[in-house]
C-alpha cells in the first residue's frame, strides 16, 4: 500500500462528503436510472468531486463510478488496476434525511478488491483498510484507531441487514440463525456501514441474499479483509470484481475469517438461495 498517497485519498473522501451535505435534509428533484435506482444532484457532485481528486493524484488509475459506468467492457477488459467507486452509497437513506449514507472508493487489482476507503459524511468518519494491510478507524482531528473484527458473538449474536432491501431466501436464512442462536440481534443500517459494523467488532455477520453492485459493496470488503474478516459467495469463495458486461454481485456472507460457525452458514445459505 506505500505506493497509494493515503492521507490525501482521506481527504479526497472527506471533500466528497462535503460536497454532499449542502443536499443533506433539503427539497431535492430525485430523477430515475436506467435500473430504477434513485440519483440526485448530490450523487453528482460527489462524482465530480472524486473525479477530478483522483485524476489530480497523478496515479493514471482509470475510474470506474456508479455515475459514470457506460465504459465500454472491451474497454475495462485491459485495465489491470482500476477505481471502483460509488459516490454516495445509501441514496435512499440520504433522500429520507438519514445519516447512514457513505462514500466509498476502492482500488481493484487483478479482480480482487486491494484496498478501500469507505467515508461517511455526517460524521467526517473515515474507515479504511486492505487485507495485509490492516484496518483503521479515523475521524476529523483524531489518531487513526486500528480495527479488528470478534471472532465469536460477546453476548447476542448480532446479525446486521439492509434497512431497506431483503428477499424470502433472506428472511428464511435470518429464520434458520435464530434456531441456532438464542439471543439473535437484528440491526439495520444503511450504506456499506454493514461492513463496517463488523469490521469494528460491533456485529457478527451481514448476509446478503438480495442484489448488489459492485461498487456497493467493493471498498467495505476491503476494510473487513483488513479487520480479519472475509465476503464469501455461497460456493464459499471470495467476492471477486472481474471486468464483466453487468455489475451485480452474486449473493454473499460478509463473516469473521475464524468464525467458527462458517461451515454451517455457507451450507444454510446454499440451501435457502
Amino acid at each position: 500500500m506505500n505506493e497509494l498517497p493515503l492521507q490525501a485519498l482521506i481527504e479526497l473522501v472527506r471533500a466528497a462528503g462535503q460536497a454532499i451535505l449542502p443536499y443533506w435534509r433539503q427539497p431535492l428533484e430525485v430523477s430515475e436510472k436506467s435500473d430504477s435506482s434513485p440519483v440526485t444532484a448530490a450523487d453528482l457532485a460527489a462524482h465530480a468531486c472524486l473525479r477530478d481528486g483522483l485524476q489530480a493524484l497523478g496515479l493514471g488509475i482509470p475510474l470506474l463510478s456508479e455515475e459514470d459506468a457506460e465504459i465500454p467492457l472491451a474497454e475495462r477488459l485491459g485495465w489491470s488496476r482500476w477505481w471502483l467507486v460509488d459516490p454516495l452509497d445509501g441514496t435512499k437513506e440520504f433522500i429520507a434525511g438519514s445519516d447512514e449514507f457513505t462514500v466509498n472508493l476502492a482500488l481493484i487489482e487483478g479482480g480482487q478488491v486491494h484496498f478501500g476507503l469507505v467515508g461517511i459524511p455526517a460524521s467526517g468518519r473515515v474507515y479504511y483498510g486492505g487485507a495485509g494491510f490492516g484496518a483503521w478507524r479515523v475521524d476529523p482531528g483524531q489518531a487513526a484507531e486500528p480495527l479488528a473484527v470478534r471472532d465469536t458473538p460477546e453476548e447476542a449474536f448480532v446479525l446486521v441487514a439492509s434497512r431497506r432491501h431483503s428477499s424470502p431466501a433472506q428472511e428464511r436464512l435470518l429464520a434458520g440463525l435464530g434456531q441456532w442462536f438464542a439471543d439473535l440481534q437484528l440491526t439495520s443500517v444503511g450504506s456499506s456501514l454493514k461492513f463496517c459494523l463488523l469490521a469494528e467488532g460491533a456485529a457478527d455477520c451481514y448476509p446478503r441474499l438480495a442484489p448488489t453492485s459492485q461498487w456497493d459493496t467493493a471498498a467495505a470488503q476491503a476494510v473487513l479483509e483488513g479487520a480479519g474478516g472475509l465476503v464469501l459467495d455461497l460456493h464459499g469463495e471470495p467476492l471477486r470484481y472481474p471486468p464483466r458486461a453487468d455489475f451485480l454481485n452474486p449473493h454473499f456472507l460478509a463473516l469473521p475469517q475464524a468464525a467458527p460457525w462458517r461451515s454451517q452458514l455457507l451450507q444454510l445459505a446454499r440451501s435457502l438461495d
